[in-house]
């Protein structure tokens, strides 16, 4: 067992001889050898042994299993050193097997130590990014499950600060290949990182690149198998895939096979639907997706029974008006109660798909069908108008941080989503039933390109002030707004904001009326 003396003398001969080194295989064992020494020698190996690396290649696997055994070490400081000196020993071969121990060592608790490896992972990808990703997507696929972990997410925070001369078009198929393989087997969360990490790459930036997102995400979905409403996993699985499928869908990119899925098996079961998310307005959740992937459905198999499906859905949160006695009271009936954010999300989707087949209203119901809804709408509409006037009044002259309570961001949400049902509640009156008004969702945020555009919903909600727009809620502000129930009558004149109360703030704090 060398000591520390003997350590610096062969230091010195190896490094007198500079190109010749390789000439003094002896010294360059004794220098191995001092990973079998106390922590004096410990270190001094530590920064000796990759020095003269290059020289040795017959010993090169020697050398690597001192360096590692040295990262191993029980002392915090030896570990650090050892791990620092790493991307000295990833040369031509080497690489792979230096980038799989460095994977390994990311399951480190040491702040330090953990920063070390990320920083030589990175250091290794720039050499040689595909020898690295070898490494990494080795332990992703059969590593231990904390190193697995911290493989991926290293992948998904750090790929996106490497410059694009590193990330190649090559670099990023080999890292479509190795995610498809790990993507037959991952949990959710794991799910939504590789989508993340999949959607940040160049390559896949174009409309074909997303297209085949798409259909990732469809396959991860299992679309093709039948739907199990009452499993909360099955329910979780398609929610989960269907929020990272939704980003995707443009005009080019096509919702098609999700919205037809959701159609045909999702909104018929809604009433059954389970979810292992505490608190989670499950039901609302499916239809605010459906609501946004319906702006970008192209053409369906199966257009007319699936806009039967959502007809029928949307007739059964459309109360009809509730009878009155002979001297005009309610005659008994249980009043209505109104959930209008469900209510949006199912006329925008009919509104969305309507286009496709103008005329399902006059010709693909029978007249009672017809009247029924006419009905419905109408006594919807009345009630809205009454809402709307009375949001409007309780936000006029409210500006900046008055806007910002809890109380008016509820107002204001609510006044967004009244007058957007409002707005496609007008084009259906029309004959023929219209679809060609515009609305933005309630919980999206008003696009540029909508600046300019005719009247719309969003217009109504400029109109609180004189001529300015508050501050709308951010999508995180959102919250559940409960509206009095009953008759449409004049007596709604004196309907106080009491009565108003947020029933739940949803897990993603998302604000539905």
């Amino acid at each position: 067992m060398p000591t520390v003396e003997e350590l610096y003398r062969n230091y010195g001969i190896l490094a007198d001889a500079k190109e010749t080194a390789a000439e003094h295989k002896d010294a360059y064992q004794v220098i191995l050898d001092g990973v079998k020494g106390g922590a004096k020698e410990k270190r001094l190996a530590a920064q000796f042994i990759p020095k003269f690396f290059k020289h040795f290649p017959e010993l090169a696997d020697s050398a690597i299993n001192a360096q590692l055994d040295l990262c191993e070490d029980e002392d915090v400081s030896i570990r650090r050193q050892a791990i620092k000196e790493l991307p000295q020993f990833a040369t031509g071969d080497n690489l792979p097997r230096v980038a799989d121990i460095l994977t390994q060592l990311l399951q480190s608790d040491d702040s330090a130590e953990f920063n070390l490896v990320n920083n030589a992972l990175l250091s290794i990808f720039k050499m040689d990014a595909k020898g690295t990703l070898g490494g990494l997507f080795s332990q992703i696929l059969q590593g231990e499950d904390i190193v697995r972990e911290r493989a991926i997410k290293f992948l998904s925070t750090k790929l996106k600060t490497l410059p694009e001369e590193v990330l190649t078009k090559e670099v990023e198929e080999l890292i479509l290949t190795e995610s498809k393989k790990v993507l037959e087997d991952v949990t959710g969360e794991e799910f939504v990182l590789f989508m993340k990490i999949l959607s940040g790459l160049k390559s896949l930036q174009t409309v074909s690149g997303r297209q085949q997102l798409v259909e990732l995400v469809a396959e991860q979905a299992d679309l093709e198998q039948t739907f199990n409403p009452s499993d909360p996993d099955c329910v979780d699985r398609l929610l989960q895939c269907t929020r990272q499928a939704v980003p995707l869908f443009s005009k080019n990119v096509h919702s098609t096979r999700f919205v037809t899925y959701f159609c045909e098996h999702v909104l018929p079961n809604l009433s059954s639907l389970t979810t292992p998310v505490e608190g989670l307005d499950i039901q609302l959740e499916v239809l605010k997706l459906l609501a946004e992937m319906s702006s970008f459905c192209g053409d369906m198999e199966k257009l007319e029974s699936n806009l039967k499906k959502l007809f029928d859905k949307l007739l059964e949160y459309m109360p009809l008006p509730p009878e009155e006695a002979e001297n005009g009271e309610n005659a008994g009936n249980e009043e209505p109660k109104l959930q209008f954010s469900y209510v949006e999300c199912l006329l925008y989707s009919f509104h969305q798909l309507g286009r496709k087949l103008p005329d399902f209203l006059t010709a693909k119901l029978n007249t009672e069908k017809v009247k029924d809804f006419k009905i419905r709408l109408q006594y919807f509409a009345r009630g809205l108008q009454v809402y709307i006037r009375q949001l409007r009044l309780a936000l006029q002259g409210k500006t900046g941080e008055a806007l910002k309570t809890e109380e008016n961001k509820i107002k204001v949400v609510a006044l967004k989503i009244t007058n957007n049902i409002n707005v496609l509640i007008k084009d259906l009156f029309h004959i023929p039933p219209s679809y060609k008004s515009t609305v933005t969702l309630s919980w999206k945020p008003v696009q540029k390109s909508e600046v300019g555009q005719k009247r719309t919903s969003e217009d109504a909600t400029s109109d609180l002030t004189a001529k300015k727009a508050p501050v709308g809620p951010k999508r995180d502000a959102r919250q559940i707004y409960n509206p009095p129930s009953g008759k449409y009558s004049s007596n709604l004149g004196n309907f106080s904001y009491a009565d108003l109360e947020v029933l739940e703030t949803r897990q993603r704090s998302d604000v539905n009326i």
